[in-house]
């Protein structure tokens, strides 16, 4: 019996983490356990934590299953999928790991940008199946520098999107629940208000409940035709039927997507748009980024175990 107090893990990790986090816990693999009831029962009296990610989160029947849980470690920024209110019931802290991967996912925000404006798809196929010999030049696409971008929700991945595409010389406008101090760029009240206003449409907002649906069928049908649709953000904040009308009738122009409903069995429609750039969420999947993640989550629970503040609480 180890001494060492229990972690329940949620989700499969990289290795660097798993050998890290055992050193200070004994790790319960929750993500392939042949049976998980079992698993809870068995760490009723010895799980103390449990980390996870961001798209699995964590609901009121586990922490019912494992009631010495004190802190629940999210490897992830959005907390949407972890009931906040049941955590809180529970006294249980919530952590996530914000900030380390802003920048990561503001470069996938405009690879797929100019991904989808530019129609890289096709690029390359034209290369590759030798149409550029037996066809000569490819189908003209559409520029982004110098366009009108779109933000909805200008929090700190918003901001970071917002920089970058500064340097492509885009005028800049944003929707958000109010006007941000100090903020310069164009405000609008909400994302249908926004829509006809640009040439690419960016969603970076917070998942949840308070944001789901926040793209609706109202602001999809207000896009102006030809517009280059990107989201970053949640499946859960896009009405995803609108957005499929949308490329179905051909008013979206592109679309760069690295999220979706039902992840990762998303909607197979998805796969016959040529003019649609597909990501498995992958916004934050680099090496350095990861290891950043796994840091920041280990060591609000490690601050948890040795009574030391949190580094980045939600609750």
């Amino acid at each position: 019996m180890s001494d060492k107090p229990g972690l329940l893990v949620v989700g499969e990790l990289p290795d660097w983490d798993f050998a890290a986090l055992a050193e200070r816990f004994t790790l319960h693999h929750y993500w392939q356990a042949p049976d998980q009831a079992a698993m809870l029962e068995a760490g009723r009296d010895s799980i103390i934590a449990i980390c996870t990610k961001g798209e699995i989160g964590a609901d009121a029947a586990l922490m019912d299953a494992l009631p010495l849980t004190r802190i629940i470690a999210c490897y992830g920024v959005g907390v949407d999928a972890i009931d906040l209110e049941a955590a809180r019931a529970r006294g249980i802290h919530v952590t996530n790991t914000p900030d380390v991967l802003t920048e990561e996912v503001a470069d996938m925000a405009m690879m797929l940008m100019l991904a989808a404006a530019r129609n890289l798809r096709l690029g390359e196929a034209w290369v590759r199946d030798g149409s550029w010999q037996t066809k000569g030049a490819m189908p003209l696409t559409t520029r982004v520098w110098g366009k009108r971008l779109g933000i909805v929700g200008l929090g700190r991945i918003g901001k970071a999107i917002a920089k970058r595409a500064a340097a492509f010389g885009m005028e800049i406008s944003y929707s958000g629940r109010s006007p941000q101090p100090g903020v310069a760029y164009t405000y609008y009240p909400n994302p249908a208000a926004l829509a006809p206003k640009v040439d690419v449409f960016c969603v970076s907002a917070a998942g949840g409940a308070a944001t789901r649906g926040l793209v609706d069928r109202a602001a999809i049908a207000a896009l102006k035709p030809g517009v280059v649709f990107v989201n970053v953000s949640r499946g859960t904040v896009v009405n995803e039927a609108a957005l499929l009308g949308a490329l179905r009738e051909g008013r979206i122009g592109a679309a760069g997507l690295d999220v979706f409903l039902n992840e990762p069995a998303i909607d197979q429609e998805f796969l016959t748009f040529p003019h649609v750039v597909l990501q498995p969420h992958a916004a934050s999947g680099t090496v350095e980024t990861r290891k950043d993640m796994g840091r920041l989550m280990r060591e609000n629970l490690e601050a948890q175990l040795d009574g030391r503040p949190l580094l980045t609480p939600i609750i």
